[in-house]
């Protein structure tokens, strides 16, 4: 069933679009997938310096799309993505860990490790290798997913959480790591974009 965009969603892609012509990016000229992503994580945030932030590979989201379509399971990191993220069952267990709670997968126990981080261990747990990760809060949930990486290998990782202390590490750490991704190269993020950018796939694979 295809998704119609509400009147005011199309004037604000009209208002972003004329906004980034003017600093000279033309959004029509990105690959197809990059600019679904880019526009609507602009569209989220009404921060129009995401279009240059962002770091997207186009084969990588194209194989995300396909890996959606079958159904592979989305994993969150905290509710505040989840939240944003409306057309799809998600997988959050960050409610599952509490002040000692076992940290699941590769984690004997939680130990050092933030709950986000543990939580980690307890969706890889559940969902096995190939789902889609979206982390827009938690550095060390990033961190964690990309220590045992090799059992999840995942679809995609979307990779965009904020803050000043771990957020641009993790991001370059996933970066270096190879993967699927859509990360940013900043201090920002948070759930309103990344679930943002998970809903450009989901929303544009409706229309395909």
């Amino acid at each position: 069933m295809n998704r119609v965009a509400h009147p005011i969603e199309q004037r604000s892609y009209d208002i972003l679009r004329t906004r980034l012509a003017a600093t000279g990016l033309d959004t029509a000229a990105l690959a197809p997938w990059t600019r679904a992503v880019v526009e609507r994580v602009v569209h989220a945030s009404a921060d129009i310096a995401y279009a240059t932030d962002l770091v997207c590979d186009e084969a990588a989201l194209c194989g995300a799309v396909d890996a959606l379509a079958a159904g592979a399971p989305i994993v969150v990191d905290v509710r505040m993505t989840a939240a944003g993220i409306t057309t799809r069952k998600v997988v959050c267990r960050l409610g599952d860990v509490d002040a000692t709670g076992a940290g699941g997968t590769g984690d004997a126990a939680r130990g050092g490790l933030t709950r986000s981080a543990a939580a980690v261990g307890l969706a890889l747990d559940e969902v096995g290798p190939g789902a889609v990760w979206v982390i827009g809060c938690a550095p060390t949930a990033l961190e964690r997913l990309l220590a045992v990486a090799d059992i999840a290998r995942p679809a995609l990782v979307i990779g965009l959480p904020v803050g000043f202390v771990g957020a641009v590490e993790a991001k370059d750490a996933l970066r270096a790591a190879g993967l699927p991704a859509i990360s940013n190269r900043s201090e920002k993020g948070g759930a309103a974009v990344a679930a943002a950018a998970l809903n450009a796939l989901l929303y544009e694979g409706l229309r395909s």
